[in-house]
């Protein structure tokens, strides 16, 4: 297997080092603005009915403007690998964390939206080196983490047409341009979209792709519904009770622009903006880490790629010119979390004709790599086992 160390000078001068630096004055004025919200007048015990509880965002933005601490957690991204390259005409910026044992296996991780690469922060210690984590070295990846283009440090400028077929495209370049030969991809959210496609497109090299949502829906044959189980039932009740709630899906595939003006203006709407969905339209508020949270937040609002980072949405239900036809026949390997979309086989295996592995678990949320890294590191582990 050919690794990063044989890369060729050439394709060295296209991958620069890179470093996060956030200039204090950015700093100053995020503190500023959070001392000047101008708070809604929201209904009287409202909670979370008709969007994020208002009681919610003071408190956590109290957090952020006086216990928070960035550059902690900038001190932190940063014992991480750092750079930039571009590929197909977009800037990418990427984590690349060069596991300890020679025979790692690389991994492309995928972040989803509303996070960036903060999501994977605990798990590349037991992935990257599970020999100094109470595992398995043979279980040992080199991760690869980009930033999807238009999040993060990625950058804002971007062209039109990123949809996921073209962030697939894009990442196949760069594991290519790193030297892997061989590889495998896991994301959630838009990382699952972006994984399973690199399944549907079979790059040369792809080993397997594991993911935490397979959105596979019914056709509206009523052949599909008959003999459903109760199980099955009650996951499409979830996936119901999500498309009610899901107005950010709606207004960031139709009008990302307009939303942009309130985001990128005020730190409280890009914290609301962000917080609901990381606490499942408040059906589990503060399973994630508040720090994690706000690392996140704070890379949107400093990089200002809230609109950018929802273009893709747009891009995805308005741009079909790019994507491939057929099904993913990729081996793929799924974990399902107790407080996140619930696959259902009978879809799932309709439009994904190569599932090996199926694992459910009690716990764990559509960001399950910081809720519960436990409990997916080994399934990522046990996933790949195969195909090294």
């Amino acid at each position: 297997m050919t690794t990063s160390n044989q890369i060729s000078n050439a394709v060295i001068a296209e991958i620069q080092p890179f470093r996060i630096a956030v200039a204090q004055a950015e700093l100053d004025d995020l503190q500023y603005r959070l001392s000047k919200t101008r708070w809604p007048d929201a209904l009287r015990g409202a909670g979370w009915k008709y969007g994020v509880s208002l009681d919610y965002v003071k408190e956590l933005a109290s957090y952020w403007q006086n216990e928070y601490d960035w550059r902690k957690h900038e001190a932190r991204l940063n014992e991480f690998p750092q750079f930039t390259t571009i590929v197909d005409g977009a800037q990418v910026h990427f984590l690349h964390v060069r596991s300890p044992e020679p025979d790692a296996f690389p991994l492309l991780l995928t972040h989803a939206w509303p996070s960036s690469i903060v999501e994977f922060m605990e798990l590349i210690g037991p992935l990257s080196d599970p020999r100094n984590h109470g595992g398995d070295p043979a279980n040992a990846f080199h991760l690869i983490i980009p930033s999807v283009p238009g999040f993060g440090f990625s950058g804002s400028a971007l062209e039109p047409g990123w949809n996921i077929a073209r962030i697939a495209k894009a990442w196949d370049t760069l594991m290519k341009r790193l030297g892997y030969e061989e590889y495998g991809a896991h994301g959630s959210d838009c990382g699952a979209l972006v994984s399973r496609e690199l399944g549907i497109q079979k790059p040369e090299g792809l080993r397997g792709v594991h993911v935490l949502q397979l959105f596979s829906f019914p056709s509206g044959d009523p052949a599909e519904m008959a003999d459903l189980s109760e199980d099955d039932q009650k996951r499409l009740q979830f996936l119901a009770n999500f498309h009610e709630r899901a107005g950010f899906n709606s207004i960031q595939s139709t009008r990302p622009q307009t939303l942009s003006y309130g985001l990128a203006d005020s730190p409280v709407g890009q914290l609301a903006w962000i917080a609901e969905l990381f606490n499942g339209f408040g059906d589990h508020v503060d399973f994630i880490d508040r720090d994690a949270l706000l690392t996140n937040v704070t890379l949107y609002w400093l990089t200002n790629t809230a609109e950018s980072s929802a273009l893709l949405y747009y891009e995805n239900a308005h741009n079909h010119e790019q994507a491939p036809q057929g099904p993913n026949t990729i081996p793929t390997g799924l974990a399902v979390f107790g407080h996140d979309f619930k696959s259902m086989k009978r879809f799932a295996q309709r439009d994904n004709t190569n599932i090996v592995q199926w694992s459910e678990f009690e716990r764990g949320t559509h960001f399950a790599a910081m809720d519960a890294p436990d409990l997916l590191a080994p399934d990522i582990q046990a996933f790949f086992r195969s195909f090294r």
